[in-house]
């Protein structure tokens, strides 16, 4: 690596076994390599993955884990084959930090769907083993392909939700070509849900939020949604109906999609970016052959992609609604979270690690 050197030792915070708050940890970082980029993380923001790792939900977390995938940061150093960035850039690393580089979706530039992607953290690295440790930490070592500029007049705090929440929405939204006249649902008014009204509005689109709470109407109207529905009252829910060429749908747990569903146009698509469980219950599919309707799937966005959406944040003025938090009350941040009490993203402020 050229300029500064990379810590030997990095600082993180790290659950040690399942359920545990993440606390104070170390580790040796791997040796860095010629298109490597040393960064000196300042915001990670806190998404919910981070709290199903931790108490492995998924039944797949590796202990100790030190989550965080939405990271902004400063370059540090450079590998001998890097091009595109130097030290003291601004820079982002979303979810993904490396992928077989090789086959199809690589080429496309949907690094997402590779099958051999490796995640910003609980990964292994495909060169020497390692597990990969993520942003609640001081520092990190990515290579070039995976690292994306960070455009100037974005808030870089503000931002760092835009690499999973913000790419996690844009993507799909994008890939079904919304654009100005399409009417388009957002179901949920999470971090998920207000970027998705944030993207769709920003696209020329008429935006209707679906939310069980009258208290999120203001909240979305002032996100930019047009329309609201409260979906416990079968009323509203019977307006809605037919109404819809795209409908988002950010809930992260079960729940019944059909009344949704219902409420797509003929041709619609109802796009899943937040539930990764099994449908329950199942979806009616008289609803979709009766109206020639599509369900489709979405993970955040390959690496030119998650450029793009930058690019276009800082274009139109788009930013994440964020809490800053102090890393020391990361185990009040988590229950607030489960709680739904965070408008959107929390986001760590890594001054509070160094200064531990």
């Amino acid at each position: 690596m050229a300029q500064e050197t990379t810590p030997k030792v990095i600082r993180a915070y790290a659950a040690q076994e399942q359920g545990a708050t993440p606390a104070p940890w170390q580790y040796e970082p791997r040796q860095p390599r010629p298109d490597d980029v040393s960064i000196e993380i300042l915001y990670c923001g806190v998404c919910h993955s981070d709290i199903h790792f931790v108490d492995n939900d998924w039944n797949m977390t590796v202990y100790p884990v030190v989550p965080g995938h939405e990271i902004v940061g400063r370059v540090k150093a450079v590998g001998s084959e890097v091009s595109k960035y130097k030290v003291g850039d601004m820079v982002g690393v979303g979810c993904l930090v490396d992928s077989c580089r090789q086959c199809s979706s690589c080429n496309e530039g949907l690094e997402q769907y590779c099958a051999q992607g490796v995640w910003t953290y609980n990964g292994v690295d495909r060169f020497d083993g390692k597990m990969t440790y993520g942003g609640y930490s001081e520092h990190i070592i990515v290579s070039e392909r995976f690292v994306v500029h960070l455009p100037d007049g974005l808030d870089p705090a503000a931002a760092a939700p835009i690499l999973c929440a913000g790419i996690t929405t844009y993507s799909p939204l994008k890939y079904v070509g919304v654009k100005p006249g399409d009417k388009v649902g957002v179901v949920g008014m999470g971090g998920l849900g207000h970027m998705g009204i944030k993207f769709a509005k920003a696209m020329g689109a008429e935006v209707t939020l679906f939310t069980r709470s009258e208290s999120k109407i203001e909240e979305g109207r002032r996100n930019g949604a047009d329309h609201f529905v409260i979906s416990t009252v079968e009323d509203q829910m019977n307006q809605a109906a037919g109404s819809l060429d795209y409908i988002l749908d950010t809930v992260p747990v079960e729940h019944d999609l059909n009344p949704y569903v219902a409420c797509l146009k003929v041709n619609g698509t109802y796009i899943l970016v937040g539930q990764l469980t099994p449908l329950n219950p199942p979806i009616e599919a008289i609803q979709l052959v009766l109206g020639r309707r599509s369900i489709l799937g979405s993970a955040i966005g390959g690496m030119p992609e998650t450029q793009e959406v930058l690019d276009f944040c800082a274009e139109h003025g788009i930013s994440c609604d964020v809490e800053m938090l102090d890393i020391h009350k990361i185990g009040e941040a988590y229950e607030r979270m489960k709680r739904g009490d965070v408008r959107y993203r929390f986001v760590i402020d890594m001054e509070s690690l160094k200064n531990s």
